[in-house]
């Protein structure tokens, strides 16, 4: 069933590196509709916090750092988008694991998390929305019409953040990427303040040993199971 919103959305939630970012600008992108990348909001509010010598522990001034986040986020004509944080590109720069660890330490506070929830719903447009993140379909859309948890093992995940790092040309350790992937999984998970976990309602796909494209059909299976394509 439609909930009150106007445009249906679909929600991936899941932990670092289990492909939830791949799949959702697929879907986006063959669908046509919206794409919402809650991890690099949180990302970019800890880089721009960083950047600026706020203390992390200060969760007043990371809140401030979150509402007057001055971010583009602009469509390449290859796929994908370019991200623009103060009028420097950053997309490369958001997506390194010192910089998610940060972002989940950012993440674990009501005010931040509070004073990006309204941006985030900004994105709920027509024909539709696809929002990557890890609260979306528990906390953020919680009457999403469609929720997919998606995940896969530790090891998998390390390898393929290696292997994305490797081909953008980031040098990287496995081993550490492993250590960095637990330790993120542990404070998403064990947080007060909206934990990482599957929604009630969600369809669970574990992905370790699935390709892209079978991911993408288990999807879009969902999708039409509901009508929506």
């Amino acid at each position: 069933m439609m909930s009150d919103r106007k445009f249906p959305v679909l929600t991936i939630d899941g932990p670092g590196g289990s492909g939830k970012g791949t799949i959702c600008q697929l879907i986006a992108k063959k669908l046509g509709w919206h794409l919402l990348d809650s991890g690099a909001l949180y990302r970019l509010t800890a880089l721009a916090a960083d950047k600026h010598g706020v203390d992390f522990e200060n969760e007043g001034a990371i809140e401030v750092i979150a509402k007057h986040l001055d971010v583009q986020f602009l469509p390449l004509e290859k796929g994908g988008v370019e991200v623009v944080l103060e009028g420097e590109v950053v997309s490369d720069e958001i997506r390194t694991e010192a910089v998610g660890s940060i972002a989940s330490k950012a993440a674990a506070y009501p005010k931040v998390r509070r004073a990006l929830l309204e941006r985030q719903h900004a994105f709920a447009q027509g024909p539709g929305l696809v929002a990557d993140g890890r609260d979306m379909g528990t906390i953020v859309f919680p009457d999403a019409e469609v929720k997919i948890y998606l995940t896969a093992c530790p090891e998998e995940r390390a390898k393929r953040r290696y292997l994305q790092l490797k081909e953008k040309g980031i040098e990287s350790n496995i081993e550490l990427l492993l250590e960095e992937i637990q330790a993120r999984d542990d404070r998403d998970m064990n947080r007060a303040i909206a934990p990482l976990k599957p929604a009630i309602d969600a369809l669970i796909i574990e992905s370790t040993h699935m390709s892209i494209e079978q991911v993408m059909d288990a999807v879009l299976g969902e999708l039409e199971r509901v009508s929506l394509i």
